[in-house]
């Protein structure tokens, strides 16, 4: 799937950025550097204090939407399940 992106706001409120990314795992591990980079960032008083946001969106029908496994899980849900499945 070419056709996904993670979105990631770093500090909200703000605008987001995107990473193409080409499954929803690898949008999982992208989401995980992300929010290990902002909690760094908070740990180390780079950011005296942040509220982040993100998730998984895909491209049908011409616009972005968010996307839903086949279960009809957000990203988040959807990496919980893989997580309790190995």
């Amino acid at each position: 799937m070419e056709n996904l992106r993670v979105w990631h706001i770093p500090q909200v409120p703000g605008n987001p950025f995107h990473v193409k990314v080409k499954s929803p795992e690898q949008a999982i591990d992208i989401m995980n550097i992300l929010a290990d980079y902002d909690l760094c960032q908070l740990e180390n008083k780079i950011k005296p204090d942040y509220s982040s946001l993100q998730g998984l969106e895909i491209f049908e029908d011409g616009e972005w939407i968010e996307w839903y496994s086949d279960d009809g899980d957000e990203i988040q849900e959807y990496a919980e399940t893989l997580q309790e499945l190995s």
